[in-house]
């Protein structure tokens, strides 16, 4: 199980742990070195103590799969990983020098710096789309310069591949980001719009330009929700300085719609390197905010309110890959019914060979009490339930990206499983029956009120005496 926390001098898997670099909201970084490696390193691992965000937790496995799959000058090398089961973490390139954040305390940059730079994260954002990647957790603090004058994007634990499942969409409700460069789209929900990296580089370019941010730091919804609706000062308000085509583009990022900002960051970066081509609109002329009669139109009116389009996956294009969601009880407090559970599974994604399959367990919660992310020998609950989904799903031998692993914390099982259901667009739905007891004839069964309201197929398994699987289909509908 994954230690609490790391010290100067251990070593893990041939890694030694050097000086501590930074400690972030999700994840902790470490300078490493490895006899076998001659690059520069560091060691990411998530913060897993008590109290921290279970999405720290997700977003690392998020990284984990992405970060394998890249390539190219824009992004670390990747290294090596760990698993959940002894120690998290994540080792890669460590890119020498500072992020842009130790640009802040010189804002406003002069307009042809903004330019330069501005050309150079959107050829880094271009490269990373071009690999099915969106970042959406675009600012100064994600991107580092190499010496040769590349940009390069880290932290991709809130990324979304549109070849792989997307972990953060499917359990969490509230949008994740960085308050002052979230995307529209990205705060209601979309997390597969390309152009939502395209509108964070627009508010970066407008916060290098003015020194101040296009929509503040809201920390609220209603907040965040706010931009949808109330436009920008213009930059030339300002910074008078500030040349029209520089207003024009940082404007046209910033757009509401994603239809109405630059197609492809290749076409926002050419235009950063190419003043002279860049088509001036009324955006360049713009001296003032709309007013409010216009921004309450946009904000109340029904014609006037955006409508966002989520752009399907790979998978939802082909249409052949269907969810099999397994409810899997832990901890495993009847081996029989967990190896029936396994076999129906198996059983059913025999006859579904394009089926995602996604281990689902509830870590009840308190209705009253305050709960703890520690239990009693000092691990984290959320990271243990991972653990323990992943050693049941072992023997199935899907490979990535065919399984995904979900702890959701919740007060009602049932609710929180058909919540999920609901949301992710499950196909069928697998759980187990418990044996009968007193709290069941008293408060009824999770896998019955699931089989009553699920909005699709489920089927019930029980254990045969034999250790068999005895599956009994409860066909459920939305009707």
């Amino acid at each position: 199980m994954a230690q609490a926390r790391l010290r100067e001098g251990e070593e893990i898997d041939g890694f030694l742990i050097g000086a501590p670099l930074h400690v972030g909201g999700m994840a902790a970084l470490w300078e490493v070195t490895h006899p076998d490696h001659e690059l520069p390193m560091v060691m990411k691992v998530p913060r897993i103590a008590e109290g921290e965000d279970p999405a720290a937790i997700v977003s690392f496995e998020m990284e984990q799969m992405i970060l394998p799959r890249l390539a190219g000058p824009h992004v670390p090398r990747f290294v090596a990983s760990g698993g959940f089961d002894r120690q998290p973490y994540l080792v890669m390139e460590r890119i020498p020098g500072k992020s842009l954040v130790s640009l802040l305390d010189a804002l406003p940059l002069p307009v042809e710096r903004v330019a330069e730079l501005g050309a150079r994260v959107a050829e880094a954002l271009d490269a990373l789309h071009r690999q099915h990647v969106v970042h959406l957790d675009v600012k100064p603090s994600n991107i580092l310069l190499r010496a040769g004058g590349e940009a390069v994007l880290v932290d991709f634990g809130l990324s979304h591949h549109r070849q792989l499942p997307d972990l953060m969409e499917e359990e969490f409700r509230l949008p994740y980001g960085t308050a002052p460069y979230m995307a529209p789209e990205q705060i209601m929900g979309i997390r597969c719009e390309p152009r939502s990296d395209i509108f964070a580089l627009g508010a970066m370019l407008y916060f290098f330009t003015t020194g101040e941010r296009p929509f503040g730091d809201p920390q609220r919804l209603s907040g965040l929700k706010r931009r949808l609706w109330r436009d920008p000062v213009p930059p030339r308000k300002l910074r008078p300085d500030c040349p029209d085509w520089l207003q024009e583009l940082v404007l046209r990022c910033l757009e509401v719609p994603p239809e109405r900002r630059h197609p492809t960051a290749s076409q926002l970066a050419f235009e950063l390197r190419h003043p002279d081509q860049v088509p001036l609109t009324a955006r360049a002329r713009k001296l003032a905010q709309d007013g409010w009669a216009a921004a309450t139109r946009r904000r109340f009116h029904p014609d006037h309110k955006p409508r966002f389009d989520r752009v399907p996956s790979v998978g939802e294009e082909a249409a052949i890959a269907p969810i099999v969601a397994v409810a899997v009880d832990l901890p495993a407090e009847d081996p029989a019914l967990h190896a029936a559970l396994r076999e129906t599974v198996g059983h059913i994604l025999a006859t579904l060979p394009g089926a995602r399959l996604a281990c689902v367990n509830v870590l009840r919660q308190n209705r009253i009490a305050l709960d703890t992310t520690l239990d009693e020998q000092g691990r984290n609950k959320h990271l243990q339930r991972l653990v323990e989904l992943r050693h049941w799903a072992a023997p199935l031998a899907l490979p990535e990206g065919r399984i995904t692993f979900h702890v959701l914390e919740a007060t009602s099982p049932a609710a929180a499983i058909l919540e999920h259901a609901r949301v992710n667009g499950i196909d069928h739905i697998v759980m187990g029956a418990r044996a009968g007891s007193l709290r069941r004839r008293m408060l009824g069964s999770v896998s019955g009120e699931v089989a009553a309201e699920a909005p699709c197929s489920v089927t019930v398994v029980r254990a045969r005496g034999g250790g068999g699987a005895e599956a009994l289909p409860a066909e459920a509908s939305a009707g």
